[in-house]
This record gives structure tokens, sequence and C-alpha cells, in this order.
């Protein structure tokens, strides 16, 4: 075992006030263990589903299959063929917010968009007119569309724009945008990947300011009555809970959604309802989530005629 850093530990206290719970915390960092890979299908399954299936827990959509450890879902001719996205159980986790907003839907923008299973999530659920996905880190743009394009996820449009241009050139324009926000990765620990640095309180602000950035500028594309969906896949309360506050007191025309799929989820960290995975639920590396509405009343503004010529997004 892997004895903890003096970080995670305050970390841990800070997270839980039960000293049984800091541990079985810790020891789901330190000892790395396998989650059950996840696929979201696309197309419709097959009569004959080609892998061995775990029972499915209550807020899963029915359109995902949570699969055998052993299952290699990635190197399956039905994944080339694009009938099935694979996606980690601690995202489809984050992204079962979006189950609960109701359609029509004209716009969805994925602000923070590579490698697309957030932004594939959102299309198989909300079947929007028109998807944009948006990554500002260019070498990650290659395969948010060979995803796309694989999963032929259409119509959809996708750019490497920063959210301070998208905020000036659509603003309350979209129903949706997701914000699967960049973060220290506290979770990839628990899934036996490198995440330097991410305990340090300077890694930690760092990223919660570039959060605060991010969803000030998403929150201005935000249309009347539509809805901004804030993601990590970190442990952080100053990167989950105290973003979401922030954001609130800033920005005092959203509030927060209750998700009541996710009630037994809910964080007990702030007032706000919001929901974690911890790794030591053993369903996955962990994931925070919440769901805001922009409470204001007007009409929603319609995208540019030159928009995709102004932006750089590409139609795929």
């Amino acid at each position: 075992m892997e004895k903890p850093s003096n970080l995670l530990l305050k970390l841990s206290r800070s997270l839980f006030a039960d000293t049984a719970e800091q541990e079985k915390f810790i020891h789901a960092v330190t000892n790395p263990q396998p989650f059950n890979p996840a696929i979201l299908w696309l197309q419709s399954k097959p009569t004959e589903n080609p892998f061995i299936l775990e029972n499915p827990v209550s807020w899963q959509p029915e359109f995902v299959d949570r699969l055998a450890l052993e299952s290699k879902p990635g190197k399956h001719s039905l994944h080339q063929a694009g009938h099935y996205y694979c996606l980690d159980f601690s995202s489809i986790f984050a992204a079962s917010t979006l189950l609960t907003i109701p359609q029509p839907i004209k716009l969805i923008l994925d602000m923070c968009a590579a490698p697309g299973g957030k932004s594939i999530f959102a299309w198989k659920t909300l079947n929007p007119e028109l998807l944009l996905c948006n990554e500002v880190i260019g070498k990650r743009m290659g395969m948010l569309i060979s995803n796309l394009r694989r999963c032929q996820i259409q119509p959809s449009a996708a750019a490497n724009v920063d959210s301070k241009i998208l905020a000036e050139k659509i603003p309350q324009t979209a129903n949706l945008v997701i914000v699967d926000a960049p973060c220290t990765g506290q979770s990839l620990l628990a899934k036996g990947d490198k995440a330097p640095g991410c305990f340090h309180h300077v890694t930690i602000n760092s990223n919660a300011n570039r959060q605060k950035r991010i969803l000030a500028n998403s929150a201005k594309i935000v249309a009347s009555q539509g809805y901004l969906a804030y993601m990590t896949c970190t442990y952080s309360t100053a990167e989950n809970e105290q973003v979401s506050e922030w954001l609130l007191s800033k920005f005092p025309e959203f509030q927060p959604v209750t998700v009541p799929h996710l009630e037994k989820y809910r964080s007990h960290l702030t007032e706000i309802p919001c929901y974690r995975m911890w790794p030591q639920d053993k369903l996955g590396a962990g994931a925070f989530t919440v769901l805001f509405q922009n409470t204001s009343d007007g009409e929603r503004n319609q995208l540019p005629a030159d928009f995709l010529d102004l932006t750089r997004f590409t139609n795929l």
C-alpha cells in the first residue's frame, strides 16, 4: 500500500468528518482498482449483446451498458463501425444530470468537448437541432473530430476557440452549455494514472480560477430558461462546490436544478444540490456534477448567419 501524502490526508479530512470514511477514500485513491467499462449505444442494440453485462444501477440510462471487468469494447468491430461509444462510468454519472432537461432542444454547446463523450451523451439524450463541440486545446481536436465522425453525430460542428470569443459572438443562444471543466484530475489516481501536483493548493487554485473564467463565459451563452452543466473529475471542494457557489453569486439569474435520480449521491459539502461519485463507491474513479438553469425571461438569440465562418467551426 502506498503511503498517503500529507496533502492527501489534509484533503480527506476536508471531505469527510468520519475517520472511517477518510480511510476508505484514501485507500481507494492510493490502491487503484479496475472499474467496469461502459458503452453508450448510438444505434439499436444487437439482438445478441456481444458483452457480459453487469446489473444496471437505478440511474443508469437505458442506452448505456456497464460491462464485465474483462470486457474490451474498444476492440470490437461494432465500436469501429460507430454503433457505440466507450465511456467511463464516472462520466456517465456526471452527464446523467442532462436526463432531467426537457426537449425539444435547438442548440447545445460543449465548451470543453474533447474527446467527445459528454457531447455524444448530450446528443443521444436530447436530440438537438445542432451540436457545437468546442475544444481550446488544439492537439485534442483530431480525436474529437474523429469520434464525432465515427459515431455519425449529426448535425454537429467542431472548433478550437477560446470561451471568451464564443461569449462575444453568440450570447444567449444555447439551450444547453456543457462545461466538463479542466481540473486537477485527482480521480485519475484511483484509476492508476498520473496527476502530478494534483493535491497542491497552487494547482488547485489555478484550476479553480480557470474554471470560473470558463463558466462565466459559458453562462453568457446560455439562453433564457436554458441550462448550464458543470462537471469535473476531481475531488477538491475548491474546484467543485466552491466554484458552484461563486457562479451563483456572480450570476444570480442562474439557479441549481435538483436531480432526483441522483439524490443518494448529493454532496454533503454544500447546500447547493450537486452530486458526487466517490472512488470508494467502486462504480467509478470519481466525479462531480451540477446543473444550473438560467431563470431569466426573454427570447433566445439566433446564431448569426455567418457564425461558422467567423468562429472557425467546421461542419461534420
